[in-house]
């Protein structure tokens, strides 16, 4: 297998490793199950098409797509601390409403882009002579805005949102505003995944009202895998764990494929990919304990035959 067949796989697991970026922001360091994600991760394909299609820049409408994403999750942080409203509902009452707000922006289901001018017909016009031009953008842009979340969490503003995360009741009695902290990291989070969903859709060709159905499953199974396989001792580590995550996810789609998986049957294995990732540390500590059972058994029966040697 050569490594232009898998290529698109690495380069969409690139994309989507920016909305597992977002997801890690709210799972991970704010411990907020926020399921926004399904109507912001469209909300920024609609935004960045329908810009676009009217003749804006398509980098301007990038950058208004995740400004879109922003605002959807501060709609999702007012619910949440200024209204009293659950945080898992909050999420769905936002993503239930962003489904009516996407199909307005677009005003159908769908906005095609094929001839439209994107990002990526003005870097293959410019940089025409650059092999796995789009491979090398998404890699550039993934680990660029990696270093920039790993950045901002490390400064004083971000240890405090990491420390509501971690532990509410301390950070408050410091005098952190702790809703503000979760409103802004709402904010940030689904910008990403906005800005993940306007790069999706530039570079498939087209938004469409229901591209995000799912995308909170995937970033969860993006950042859980990665953290499973590189420890997230540091923020450094965390966040490439997502990015390795969904790397390694979209390439077990690829192979699942090839391997005569129907593409119906995509959300199934999405499911026992996320079930295994969460079972994983269980299974592995019952297997320690029935493996140590077993040693002292043979243990005990070591000393028992030697005890009844020694009577005898």
């Amino acid at each position: 297998m050569t490594f232009q067949i898998i290529s698109g796989s690495l380069e969409q697991g690139l994309v989507y490793g920016i909305m597992a970026l977002g997801v890690y922001l709210t799972f991970r360091v704010l411990n907020f199950a926020d399921l926004t994600v399904d109507g912001s991760f469209p909300l920024g394909g609609a935004v960045a098409a329908a810009l676009i299609v009217s003749g804006a820049p398509p980098l301007l409408a990038t950058l208004a797509a995740l400004l879109a994403g922003m605002l959807a999750g501060a709609v999702t942080g007012l619910l949440y601390t200024k209204l009293r409203i659950a945080g898992l509902l909050a999420g769905i009452l936002t993503m239930t409403g962003l489904y009516s707000v996407n199909l307005r922006i677009m005003g159908r289901a769908n906005i095609p882009l094929l001839r439209q001018e994107t990002l990526f017909t003005q870097l293959h016009d410019t940089f025409a002579n650059i092999t796995y031009l789009d491979l090398l953008f998404f890699l550039l842009l993934a680990l660029l805005i990696k270093l920039l979340l790993d950045a901002f969490l490390s400064t004083d503003f971000g240890m405090a949102m990491r420390a509501t995360g971690d532990n509410p009741d301390m950070i408050r009695s410091l005098g952190v505003d702790t809703q503000a902290m979760v409103i802004a990291g709402l904010c940030l989070s689904n910008g990403l995944v906005a800005l993940s969903g306007a790069l999706v859709a530039q570079y498939q060709g087209f938004a469409d009202a229901g591209m995000g159905i799912g995308t909170i499953v995937v970033g969860l199974a993006s950042v859980i895998i990665g953290t499973g396989i590189i420890r997230p001792y540091t923020i450094f580590r965390a966040t490439l764990g997502a990015l390795l995550g969904a790397v390694i996810y979209r390439l077990a789609i690829f192979f699942a494929l090839r391997m005569g998986l129907a593409p119906t049957d995509l959300r199934i294995m999405t499911a026992v990919l996320v079930i295994g990732a969460l079972s994983a540390p269980t299974i592995k500590t019952i297997w320690a304990e029935r493996v140590r059972m077993r040693r002292q058994a043979e243990e005990n029966a070591v000393l028992c035959r030697k005890g009844v040697g020694d009577n005898a």
